[in-house]
């Protein structure tokens, strides 16, 4: 069977299970979505692409996004961005305060609230516009050049934005957040309020599978080096304390978000976003998590 044939089989199949789990009913607006939504695309680096379901409606990317701010400041700053986050998975919840203090204010990893807030801070410190340059930076590796910040999830988010609002702080006091963290947050919650389709979300994460280069113009996003890296961290990190669950039973690099959104990369092939609103203890999608796992076993591809 080729990809579109796997699809098709396993998105009936998980279609039929029972849609388990909740909403990520603490972000108010997100309360409101329809839980039966279901999407899947998945882009190649050969230029075809194939959808199902709800493939082509947007949705709020959430944590998605901490890998494309992850991307610029290390497109900017280099190795020496890893003097401000680790790159060991965390081992506990994506919202955690508990290592900090014993790390001396230094995130585990940049996909946890803690580290995408560090890397927030970064690009502040080093962008005249921050979230303008963001959004040019991600419009100019998608096809999609509308994509752009939800003002309503934003809003939403920073109505109930306590804990960050402690991360930040609390990383402030130890020495690793440089601006102030008013500014920082008001970064950090646009960033998780972008909102993309599976299909824009699979064509502009294709720069992670073709060795740091858009397919469809050829711009270098990152070197080799650098891509080599992010997809490792997304391997051992993207899932939080679900990550070595998530590379058992799936064998990708990926990353979750609590919109309910998956992107997974298989270098050198393709990329494929699933959505799907409901959430798992965890955090992340459950019948995101099940079709990724039956898409790898059927097509009996993954990077292991």
């Amino acid at each position: 069977m080729d990809n579109n044939e796997v699809i098709e089989k396993v998105f009936e199949k998980v279609s039929k299970m029972e849609n388990i789990g909740n909403l990520a009913s603490y972000i108010p607006e997100l309360a409101t979505i329809d839980a039966e939504k279901f999407g899947i695309h998945i882009a190649t680096n050969s230029g075809a692409s194939y959808g199902k379901g709800d493939f082509d409606e947007n949705f709020s990317i959430q944590s998605i996004a901490k890998v494309l701010s992850l991307c610029l400041a290390y497109k900017i700053l280099g190795e020496r961005i890893w003097e401000r986050v680790g790159v060991e998975p965390s081992g506990t919840g994506f919202n955690s305060l508990i290592q900090l203090e014993n790390d001396n204010g230094i995130p585990r990893n940049p996909f946890i609230n803690a580290g995408a807030i560090v890397v927030a801070d970064i690009l502040i410190s080093h962008l005249d516009h921050p979230k303008e340059d963001l959004l040019a930076f991600i419009r100019s590796m998608s096809p999609n050049k509308t994509v752009d910040y939800c003002a309503k999830i934003s809003s939403s988010e920073k109505t109930i934005g306590y804990r960050n609002i402690a991360l930040c702080n609390f990383i402030k006091s130890l020495g690793n957040i440089k601006n102030d963290p008013n500014e920082v947050l008001d970064f950090y919650f646009d960033i998780c309020s972008l909102e993309l389709s599976c299909k824009d979300l699979s064509k502009l994460f294709l720069f992670l599978s073709n060795k740091g280069k858009t397919v469809h113009d050829q711009l270098e996003i990152l070197t080799r080096s650098q891509t080599k890296r992010i997809n490792a961290l997304l391997l051992t990190c993207g899932f939080y304390d679900e990550s070595g669950d998530f590379a058992f039973k799936v064998g990708l690099p990926g990353k979750s978000g609590v919109g309910g959104g998956i992107i997974a990369i298989y270098p050198n092939e393709y990329t494929i976003a699933v959505w799907s609103p409901k959430l798992n203890l965890k955090g992340n999608s459950y019948r995101g998590m099940k079709f990724l796992e039956a898409f790898t076993t059927l097509s009996e591809v993954s990077i292991f």
